[in-house]
């Protein structure tokens, strides 16, 4: 199962932000994104919960299942990504045997620097966001994943009173209620 430390945080100074992360990058991309979340019993051995989710893309789709705690501060995040040849299908499949609690729409710049992606998320309904996955190599320890992470919050001026707790879709059904 591939791991990654994860920090989820409310844009404070957009535009400086992502001129910064420009500047570190080697790659960037704009990603069109909908997630699509289904209910998802919870998993025997973790103590973070389990969410599902079918995931297109700049007209490629995959199904995410992944744990994740909620807290604020930075997280382990375990997953398993599948591509999906047919997503319509599964997705009624999926909603049959489990439901959709929520669709998630974003439009994402990603900006790899290095093995962590920095995602520049404006999310309908809730604003803009930014995200950092530093993604955990072969052997590599969280201590060390969490060094990046910390380093990079630093130089993107991301403080703990801009860092937000859950998932995007906690967010939203939180305002509709």
């Amino acid at each position: 199962m591939a791991k990654n430390i994860e920090i989820k945080a409310k844009a404070r100074d957009w535009d400086a932000q992502l001129e910064a992360a420009r500047r570190r990058g080697d790659h960037e991309e704009i990603l069109e994104q909908k997630d699509v979340f289904f209910r998802c019993p919870e998993s025997a051995g973790s103590e973070s919960p389990a969410r599902l989710k079918l995931r297109r893309v700049n007209g490629r789709s995959e199904l995410i299942a992944y744990h994740r705690p909620d807290h604020a501060t930075a997280k382990t995040s375990d997953y398993e990504r599948c591509a999906v040849e047919d997503p319509e299908a599964l997705g009624r499949a999926l909603t049959k045997a489990l439901g959709a609690i929520g669709v998630v729409q974003k439009t994402r710049t990603l900006v790899m620097v290095g093995q962590t992606r920095i995602h520049f998320d404006e999310v309908e309904g809730l604003g803009r966001y930014l995200e950092l996955e530093v993604v955990l190599r072969e052997g590599q320890s969280e201590a060390e994943g969490q060094a990046i992470a910390d380093e990079l919050c630093e130089y993107l001026s991301i403080t703990g009173d801009d860092l937000v707790e859950g998932a995007y879709l906690d967010h939203l059904t939180c305002s509709t209620k």
